[in-house]
């Protein structure tokens, strides 16, 4: 089984001077602590205690030379697309005839929240399964976000314009007529603007969540509730299933809509001020319990951490949600539904919304509320486990789910 076609441009290794890295660990040895007495609970947030240690293995142990070595086993590109720096890595596809997919990650991930699913997406063979269910796997870093940086030319980067962004890499850079696409968080946002504005030159959509495209919009885009204050008359496990959601994001959504720059003057700074922020989301909205370890060990918090602090990136990725504010999404068609393209869905348990828990229950739940009418769904799965970072936390389950999504919508397309 042959790969696919020579690939029309040069990899580069991705590699962080010297200095980068002599200028970390300077900041990481003159940190300083403030006194978190009575934190040990977390209730107030990161605590000192986890949070020092992890300094120090940073410090003392951590080697990111290893961890590039690992990211360069994979193919590496930088390119231009309308003036906006991209970055992606890339898994040529084994089998009969590949599909092109270019999967997009959200915040605070990077590309390397996908590294779990990439090979057997390329070659399924190799991870006992079919080899025609190869994909020729591009995995970009969002403008902004790691090495797709800098971007002081693009202050107002959004979802909807990466989607833009995206499509043209897709079809005039690497010269595809027809791709598929999947995305979780922000991504799946880009995906389904894609599957909203080009639906007929891709194969289909997969995604986590499926959201309105909508989300962001409005004077309350900060407001996870959209200002509607808890509901009487819940259970007393939905209720402390929305208060859980609720404490899960309100902080992080209010600060990165309505003063993300604030808060990047200070995470620029501090290498141990930005762990802790993304920390603490890495350990509430993965399906963790409360044990960030068992998700994520401490190479790999600190990997997705260098990402961030080595490329200066955490102030522009911040600011995509105030974009998506301050930049509301607006429809290029008014068809339905507004997602046109063929839709495949994975949901996770540790999401659950009140009231529901189970599977079954999960599916009947979006199914019946006003957000599946926005798209064509095909192919919509709910899992007991799982949280935010899907492809990362069961991995299996993504790579079959997104595998059913298109199985049946592969036509072959000549590459131009």
């Amino acid at each position: 089984m042959a790969a696919t076609a020579r690939f029309p441009l040069e990899p580069v290794p991705l590699h962080v001077p010297e200095a980068v890295l002599d200028d970390l660990r300077t900041r990481l040895r003159l940190t300083r602590w403030f006194d978190d007495t009575g934190n040990d609970d977390g209730y107030y947030g990161v605590s000192r205690g986890y949070l020092q240690e992890l300094t120090d293995y940073w410090l003392h142990r951590y080697d990111w030379r290893k961890a590039e070595a690992a990211i360069n086993a994979y193919e590496h590109y930088r390119v231009s697309v309308d003036g906006v720096p991209v970055h992606f890595m890339r898994r040529a596809g084994v089998g009969p005839d590949p599909t092109p997919l270019i999967l997009t990650h959200g915040w605070p991930w990077t590309f390397w929240h996908w590294s779990k699913v990439i090979d057997p997406l390329a070659d399924p063979a190799a991870h006992g399964g079919d080899p025609a269910d190869a994909f020729d796997v591009i995995v970009p870093s969002l403008p902004g976000f790691g090495f797709s940086t800098p971007l002081p030319d693009h202050p107002d980067m959004n979802f909807v314009k990466v989607a833009d962004l995206w499509h043209t890499l897709m079809t005039d850079t690497l010269g595809h007529e027809k791709y598929a696409a999947g995305g979780c968080d922000v991504g799946a946002l880009v995906t389904g603007q894609l599957g909203h504005k080009y639906a007929d030159e891709l194969h289909g959509i997969h995604i986590g969540s499926a959201l309105k495209l909508t989300l962001f919009n409005g004077d309350r885009g900060w407001d996870l509730s959209g200002g509607h204050p808890i509901p009487e008359g819940l259970t007393e496990p939905a209720h402390r299933q929305l208060i859980s959601l609720e404490r899960r994001f309100a902080a992080h959504l209010a600060v990165h809509v309505l003063g993300p720059s604030t808060l990047a003057h200070g995470l620029s700074d501090s290498p141990v001020g930005l762990l802790a922020w993304i920390l603490e989301r890495w350990t509430k909205w993965s399906d963790s319990k409360g044990d960030v370890e068992s998700v994520f060990s401490k190479d790999d918090l600190l990997t997705h951490a260098m990402i961030f602090w080595v490329n200066n990136a955490i102030g522009t990725s911040i600011r995509y949600y105030a974009n998506a504010n301050r930049y509301p999404w607006t429809p290029s068609h008014d068809r339905s539904p507004v997602v046109e393209a063929p839709t495949g869905i994975t949901f996770v348990g540790h999401e659950n919304p009140p009231g529901v828990t189970t599977p079954e229950q999960r599916v009947q739940n979006w199914l019946s509320g006003d957000r599946a009418a926005w798209y064509h769904h095909v192919n919509i799965t709910a899992h007991e486990n799982g949280g935010h970072f899907i492809p990362w936390e069961i991995p299996d389950a993504w790579v079959d789910d997104l595998r059913r999504t298109f199985r049946d919508r592969r036509a072959y397309v000549p590459r131009l």
